[in-house]
């Protein structure tokens, strides 16, 4: 017997910014004792000694004119936003070897795949649990974290769509990517067989990820917000018809017990998580980057493929596209009656491609994007995760 019942009430971490009371989710230091993020100058530092040393920091320089001449906001009635000073590549890549220095976010609970993909992206770092996508990005924007790391999209399951909304509303900058290979397990108390099972809970793309084990088991499967939260569920009030979907380090932390392992249907089960912080970072040439934008377009025949087409005429590689709509303008008609549906919906387009903002061809495309785009935004131009996941 198979059936999807509503979320199971899991007692979820509270958030600073929506409890008044709340428990000490990030416990946050003073801020004067805290160390505030990177230092901001680091491209344009002065250094003693060697010319060496002046063509590394005046590339730097030359770099960072780049990214503040090619604006990161454009909008066709607006004039460009003023941009933080951001820091660079080769800072990110020293972080990201000693992240001890860095308290990062993302969503869920101990022993979350959200967690794991954190501790890839940042080796050592102080890895700080969100109740909600949300909480992760007001924690980076408030500086009680300094990074985040959050799922954007599954091999599997597809985009992330929150995901894509959060970005634009926020105003953190994409400076990395991860890939996680994800593999669940079947979870549940010790002394507790299979055969002893009714039901099983987990995140909703875990459960159907795993479509094809759990209906040959014949189990009822509950919907929650996150695979960890489903395991330290189960654990907590020591269940004895219900399992979890989760991972194998979930298993460690909260005492259960593995009835079976990999049990996900498509074995090329891999999410790609996004790094995000308050400054952009340089781009580079010295390695292979990608660049993520959002733009938005007039209707109009051919529209979409004429956005493109400045990708395709300079060689440039699109790895991602996905549309969302336009909140707020919906309903929107011309004459300004909202009762009337319109002809069409407008739409945010996110595209993902394999240059550098560093790249004159990017640049040049971008400034061609821009003579037609009602809107675009660079949200990241960021060293790429070739690695196996």
């Amino acid at each position: 017997m198979t059936a999807t019942i509503p979320r199971s009430p899991i007692s979820p971490l509270y958030s600073q910014f929506q409890n008044p009371n709340p428990t000490p989710l990030f416990n946050p230091r003073p801020l004067q004792q805290r160390r505030r993020g990177i230092p901001l100058h680091a491209a344009s530092s002065s250094s003693s000694g060697g010319g060496e040393s002046n063509r590394h920091n005046s590339r730097a320089i030359e770099l960072q004119k780049l990214i503040e001449d090619s604006a990161y906001e454009f909008n066709s009635k607006d004039s460009p936003s003023s941009l933080p000073r951001p820091l660079t590549s080769a800072l990110l890549s020293n972080l990201a070897t000693e992240g001890s220095h860095l308290r990062v976010a993302y969503q869920g609970v101990r022993g979350a795949y959200s967690e794991s993909a954190a501790e890839k992206a940042y080796p050592n770092c102080e890895a700080v649990p969100c109740e909600q996508f949300d909480t992760a990005f007001e924690a980076v924007e408030s500086w009680l974290v300094d990074r985040a790391v959050l799922p954007i999209e599954n091999s599997l399951g597809g985009s992330i769509h929150r995901n894509y909304d959060l970005l634009l509303r926020h105003r953190l900058h994409i400076v990395g990517e991860v890939k996680l290979a994800i593999r669940h397990c079947l979870l549940a108390n010790h002394g507790i067989k299979v055969e002893d099972l009714n039901r099983v809970l987990s995140h909703p793309q875990a459960l159907a990820q795993c479509e094809n084990t759990l209906t040959k088991l014949g189990l009822v499967r509950e919907a929650v917000d996150d695979t960890a939260g489903a395991a330290k569920h189960v654990a907590f009030h020591k269940l004895k018809d219900a399992g979890a979907v989760a991972s194998m380090t979930a298993a460690k932390i909260y005492g259960l017990n593995i009835l079976a392992q990999d049990i996900q249907d498509d074995s090329d089960n891999v999410t790609r998580f996004l790094m995000l912080a308050r400054e952009p970072i340089i781009p580079g040439t010295d390695k292979p980057f990608k660049t993520s934008i959002v733009f938005s377009l007039e209707e109009g025949p051919g529209m979409l493929f004429k956005a493109l087409a400045v990708f395709a005429m300079r060689n440039i590689n699109l790895t991602k596209i996905e549309s969302r709509p336009l909140q707020k303008q919906a309903l929107q008609t011309p004459d300004g009656n909202a009762t009337v549906f319109p002809k069409y919906f407008p739409y945010l387009f996110y595209v993902d491609f394999e240059a550098s903002m560093a790249d004159e061809r990017a640049q040049n495309a971008l400034g061609h994007l821009k003579e037609f785009a009602t809107f675009m935004r660079v949200l990241g131009s960021y060293p790429a995760d070739n690695g196996l996941p």
